[in-house]
């Protein structure tokens, strides 16, 4: 994938202090790194104590992907029973 689409594992952008309104702001350096921009929406989940963001633009393209590809999938699934 692009440095677009994900960045490295092996990133740490820094830090963010959760503001009285429950807000975060991304540090500006993984924005930059992932072409985050000004009112983009973000998906927020939870893993256990972690979060994890991912923009919902790449969401899209990713379920698009998977359902493009439903009928080669369950194929597949079924070949492996």
């Amino acid at each position: 994938m692009s440095k677009n689409c994900i960045a490295s594992e092996k990133e740490f952008y820094g830090t963010a202090t959760v503001g009285e309104r429950g807000q975060i702001v991304i540090p500006l350096s993984a924005r930059k790194a992932l072409n985050i921009e000004k009112g983009e929406k973000i998906l927020i989940f939870g893993m256990g104590t972690m979060l994890t963001c991912v923009k919902f633009t790449d969401m899209e393209k990713f379920a698009s992907h998977l359902s493009s590809k439903v009928d080669s999938i369950k194929t597949l699934l079924k070949k492996t029973k």
